[in-house]
C-alpha cells in the first residue's frame, strides 16, 4: 500500500471511529465540540465533525486531534463507569445539556491495552498509521453489501411479502428524504441492495426503524450489536440458499413444492 492509499484508509478508518464513538454514546453532534470549548480543550466545529464523519475532511488541522485527544482523556479519567468526577460536574453545573449527555453515557475511546487514545494515537489513525481500536472498527465490507441488505429486508418484513408489511415498516423508517425513503423501500423489497458505504450511514435509522418496530428497545441493541445479527442473519440465509439447491432456482422450487 503506498502513501495515498494509507491516508485515504486512514480518513475512511477516523470517519467511521468518530460516527460510532457518537453513536455508542447517543450524543448529538454539538456535544463534542461544546465540551471542548467549556472545558477549554481546544476549538472543534459542527462541520469538521460532519465533514470527518463522511470521509470529505482532508487535511484538518492540529488543534483538532488535540482538542478530541484531551478530551477523550479527561472523559476516561472524569467519567468511568462510577460516574462523573465531582470535579467535572462542578465544571458543567451551568451547561444542563452536556452534563445530562454525559450522565447518560461518556465512553472514551480505549486502545486495545485499555489506555485513553490522545492526539497523537488519533493523528495516527487519520493518516493510516495506526488501526482503530477493534471495539470501534465496523466498517462493512463491499463484498458483504448484498448479503446484509438481504438480511435487513428479511429482518424487517420477517420473512413476509413485501406487500403484506410494506406500510407498517415505511412508517417506522425515521428518514424524511423522499430519495431515501424510495431506496429503503427498494432493498426492502428486493429490487436494490445498499452499498456498502450507503449502509454504513443508514445503521442508525435503521436501528431507530427496529425501535419503532417494535421488535427490539433503542437501547437493546448497540450499533456493532444490530451490525453482527446482520452478519448472522446473512450466514443463515446463505445456508438456508444452498439447502434449498443454491443458484439452481428450478431445483429450489421443485423442493419447496416436494414440501407442500
Amino acid at each position: 500500500m503506498n502513501y495515498r492509499d494509507e491516508l485515504e484508509a486512514g480518513r475512511d478508518a477516523f470517519g467511521h471511529l468518530i460516527k460510532v464513538w457518537h453513536e455508542r454514546n447517543g450524543w448529538s453532534q454539538r456535544v463534542l465540540p461544546a465540551l471542548a470549548e467549556r472545558l477549554e480543550l481546544g476549538r472543534v466545529h459542527n462541520s469538521q465533525l460532519s465533514n470527518l464523519r463522511n470521509r470529505k475532511l482532508a487535511s484538518p488541522g492540529p488543534e483538532l486531534f488535540v482538542a478530541l485527544g484531551r478530551l477523550n482523556q479527561l472523559l476516561a479519567r472524569q467519567a468511568g463507569m462510577e460516574g462523573l468526577d465531582p470535579d467535572l460536574t462542578e465544571r458543567l453545573a451551568d451547561q444542563p445539556e452536556l452534563l445530562t449527555a454525559l450522565q447518560a453515557s461518556a465512553l472514551p475511546l480505549l486502545a486495545e491495552g485499555g489506555e485513553p487514545l490522545g492526539p497523537a494515537q488519533l493523528f495516527e489513525i487519520f493518516v493510516g498509521l495506526r488501526q482503530p481500536p477493534s471495539a470501534f472498527d465496523l466498517r462493512i465490507a463491499a463484498s458483504e453489501a448484498a448479503a446484509l441488505s438481504a438480511a435487513l429486508a428479511e429482518l424487517f418484513t420477517a420473512g413476509r411479502p413485501w406487500r403484506q408489511c410494506r406500510d407498517q415498516v415505511l412508517a417506522a423508517y425515521p428518514a424524511d428524504k423522499r430519495l431515501r425513503c424510495d431506496r429503503f423501500a427498494e432493498v426492502m423489497a428486493g429490487q436494490r441492495d445498499y452499498s456498502a458505504e450507503e449502509l454504513d450511514g443508514e445503521l442508525a435509522d435503521l436501528r431507530q426503524t427496529l425501535a419503532r418496530l417494535g421488535a427490539a428497545d433503542d437501547q437493546e441493541l448497540s450499533a456493532d450489536q444490530f451490525l453482527e445479527l446482520l452478519r448472522q442473519r446473512a450466514r443463515q440465509l446463505a445456508q438456508a440458499d444452498a439447502g434449498d439447491g443454491g443458484a439452481d432456482l428450478a431445483a429450489a422450487i421443485r423442493l419447496r413444492l416436494s414440501r407442500q
